[in-house]
């Protein structure tokens, strides 16, 4: 966002996704409803600002995949998500309590992986860089070595799909009088 130009401040919302329902949910619809929930715990302590929230998931051919809890479980991620083409879903919400402004949608992308080695699987999750990261891996700016191509946002990919939050930006400041 910073790139961008906006100019934000950083609160962590006080929430356990773990206790977010969306068993029945598409994956789609679950990542608009856990960035909504983050969304509105914040917007409670600052109902007079535009807050912006979002969260990422992985579908795996249906199959919802979010962050790895250990080594353990991101290999086994990593294993079955660089199998296959697999799409990257993030949830974006924007809220202002004082305006009574709620607006959610959610962004696709995706990915068409290059097929994993045993021995780069074992570098990538030694590296650790899959923690916090939905589908137990991120991309870089410039591609990843193990993505064949994307189809979609790679803002998306990256964590917040800069493209959907600009229009909802855009509506949300024209919805203002």
């Amino acid at each position: 966002m910073a790139e961008a130009g906006y100019e934000f401040k950083v609160v962590v919302p006080d929430i356990d996704e773990s206790g977010v329902s969306g068993q029945h949910l598409s994956c789609s619809e679950y990542a608009k409803r856990l960035a909504l929930t983050k969304a509105k715990s914040v917007a409670a302590e600052f109902p007079d600002y535009l807050v912006i929230g979002s969260d990422t998931v992985v579908d795996f051919g249906g199959q919802r995949i979010g962050k790895a809890a250990d080594a353990k479980e991101a290999e086994q991620i990593t294993r079955e998500l660089f199998s296959k083409p697999h799409k990257v879903i993030t949830g974006v919400a924007i809220l202002r309590l004082r305006d009574a402004i709620e607006m959610v949608e959610s962004d696709t992308t995706t990915i068409y992986p290059k097929n994993m080695t045993a021995e780069q699987i074992a570098e990538h999750v030694k590296s650790e860089s899959w923690q916090g990261k939905a589908g137990a891996y991120a991309i870089r700016e410039n591609g990843d070595e193990f993505i064949e191509k994307i189809e979609g946002s790679l803002t998306n990919v990256m964590g917040l799909p800069m493209e959907l939050l600009q229009k909802m930006l855009e509506k949300c400041m024209g919805e203002q009088v």
